[in-house]
């Protein structure tokens, strides 16, 4: 069924109902090979929302069964987040990869709020565990440079702007901008750029404005 539409979800939702009663029947973790799978599936297609969320729902399981440490965490952490990036310089258009980039952004803070709703607080696990406010401020800093530099001939992605609006206040918010008078300045123009893409959403642009206090 995959082969034939890779990024079905129902067939997606069927395959890990058939590997969670194989796991049952056979008393051994499918956890690895299901992981190995996602990956493949992305790497033929990856535009394919399902396989990202799969990927997404088995990485609590495959960090408590490799029993990882801080080390080991983090390496992870960073191998997804350069496999997302390089998806995302692929095609920046592409709503189901930012979905994925702001999962792994807010698995750093788990409580912190997710936008899109497939990403529930229920999914969510302290990836770097544990991680310091310093740590959390570096890879948001990181970031905001890699999705800045997306900016370069896709000037009208209004994916790119939310991200940088919402990672920039979360630094913020963790004390980690030394120029907080710049960086709100340049968060102001972000936001004038998702008003002109996106018009129908004025509302929720105006709330965002009057939360952000921009």
């Amino acid at each position: 069924m995959l082969a034939l539409d890779s990024r079905n979800f129902h067939a997606w939702d069927y395959r890990r109902k058939i590997v969670e009663e194989i796991e049952r029947l056979g008393g051994k973790s499918l956890v690895e090979q299901e992981f190995a799978y996602t990956e493949k599936m992305i790497q033929s297609n990856l535009s394919n929302f399902s396989a990202w969320h799969n990927r997404s729902m088995l990485i609590p399981r495959v960090l408590e069964e490799r029993g990882a440490g801080k080390e080991e965490r983090r390496d992870l952490f960073d191998k997804e987040l350069e496999m997302i990036t390089t998806a995302l310089y692929t095609d920046p258009y592409d709503q189901s990869l930012w979905s994925y980039h702001q999962y792994l952004m807010s698995t750093l803070d788990p409580g912190s709020p997710v936008n899109q709703a497939e990403y529930t607080s229920t999914r969510k696990t302290a990836f770097l565990e544990p991680v310091t406010d310093e740590e959390r401020v570096k890879y948001l800093e990181q970031e905001i440079e890699s999705v800045k530099e997306m900016l370069d001939g896709a000037e009208d992605c209004k994916y790119i702007y939310q991200a940088l609006l919402e990672y920039s206040r979360r630094r913020i918010d963790l004390g980690g901008d030394g120029d907080e008078e710049d960086t709100r300045r340049d968060m102001a123009g972000w936001l004038e750029e998702l008003k002109k893409l996106d018009p129908l959403r004025e509302g929720r642009w105006k709330d965002m404005e009057k939360s952000m206090k921009l």
